[in-house]
């Protein structure tokens, strides 16, 4: 994980709203790098877009992210078993207490999903980690005993 600074400040906003898929690989190759050291989860769960954030972008950010790094790292890419099930506002336009109020009953993990017992998230940035705890503590309710955050960056 970086800090979300020069150059990263450029190449995630780049890669996540201006359709630049090689920022996005360049930036899962930075991550590889970053998680190499780290114990390895069974599975990559990427942090879901609604599905009406999804059509007007087009991809998801979090799982073009994830894609190169399963593949590098020899693991499950389990994009479908957690789902986004509000269209939530934009976290960048919120402060600390209104993402939290903003994620409630947000995420759903498929009841047919099967899930590990190690899993880590993948999605682009971390601010206040608001996303990353209301995915996790869905995944925890659907029996994932580890839940690893994986960011390309953290806001200071």
């Amino acid at each position: 994980m970086f800090v979300y600074g020069f150059p990263l400040d450029r190449l995630v906003p780049r890669f996540k709203f201006h359709n630049d898929l090689a920022a996005g690989r360049l930036l899962s190759e930075l991550m590889l790098q970053g998680v190499s050291g780290l114990s390895r989860p069974s599975a990559l769960v990427p942090v879901p877009l609604h599905e009406s954030r999804l059509r007007q972008r087009g991809y998801d950010q979090a799982r073009e992210l994830a894609k190169p790094l399963a593949r590098a790292l020899q693991v499950p890419l389990l994009s479908e078993v957690l789902v986004r099930t509000r269209a939530t506002a934009p976290q960048s336009e919120l402060d600390a207490g209104a993402r939290q109020r903003n994620l409630r009953r947000a995420f759903e993990v498929r009841a047919d999903a099967a899930l590990p017992d190690h899993v880590a998230m993948v999605d682009d940035v971390m601010t206040t980690g608001a996303t990353l705890e209301a995915a996790a503590k869905r995944l925890r309710r659907a029996g994932v005993a580890r839940v690893d955050a994986w960011v390309c960056a953290r806001v200071p």
